[in-house]
């Protein structure tokens, strides 16, 4: 287990870097039910306009972290006061997921998020494989932190905990991630991300950000 304090924040809320497992489950879901639900892109691949867009970013949410499980990938989080408070779920570089061939992941998904969000989100995930680069690279499809614990600099702080499990993996050359909030570019530009394409859905654009792993010398 790795451990880092924030010297900036709230003495009183020293942060603490862990590693999940199964046991994190439940909490790890609340935190990004919450970090999702009101994204632009989550609106979009699961219709906010209709009922059910609770129950579908739920069941969404629900699998990812279930198929990332299964598939033995990365996943950290942050304590505060024994409270679990931000989350990240890391794909190897090895893994290149292509969610076409996870049958029963797209059964349990039609089953519980419905066949158009499904089918949207597969469209989704394809179009944000297609602008990766061609070298091996960690992809980062989960990130959130509690709204409660939000502005506190424990963004920063998990993302360069992804960065140092990144430079411990030899196979991997950089660090992909997406958003649809363009609020969020400035701070990931801050941490030497840079736009590596842009996937348009309906009126949202989706941008896909990129930035190598400093690899570390031994």
């Amino acid at each position: 287990m790795e451990t880092a304090t924030a010297s900036e924040m709230d003495p009183r809320a020293e942060p603490t870097v862990v590693r999940l497992d199964r046991t994190a489950v439940n909490e790890a879901r609340a935190i990004l039910n919450k970090a999702y639900r009101h994204e632009p892109t989550f609106h979009y691949l699961f219709d906010d306009r209709k009922p059910g867009y609770d129950r579908r970013v739920r069941a969404t949410v629900r699998e990812l972290i279930d198929l990332y499980f299964e598939m033995d990938q990365d996943a950290i989080g942050l304590m505060t006061d024994d409270t679990l408070v931000a989350v990240a779920f890391l794909g190897d570089p090895e893994m290149r997921l292509d969610l076409t061939r996870q049958l029963s992941w797209r059964l349990r998904m039609m089953l519980t998020a419905g066949v158009a969000s499904t089918r949207r989100y597969i469209d989704y995930h394809e179009q944000i494989r297609a602008c990766l680069p061609g070298e091996q690279i960690h992809q980062l499809p989960l990130m959130g932190v509690h709204p409660q614990y939000q502005n506190r600099g424990y963004g920063r702080l998990l993302l360069e905990a992804v960065e140092r499990l990144c430079e411990d993996n030899p196979r991997g050359q950089g660090l992909v991630l997406d958003t649809g909030n363009s609020r969020y570019l400035p701070f990931y530009e801050s941490l030497g991300f840079r736009n590596l394409g842009e996937v348009r859905m309906g009126e949202l654009t989706e941008y896909v950000l990129y930035r190598d792993v400093c690899r570390k010398a031994y």
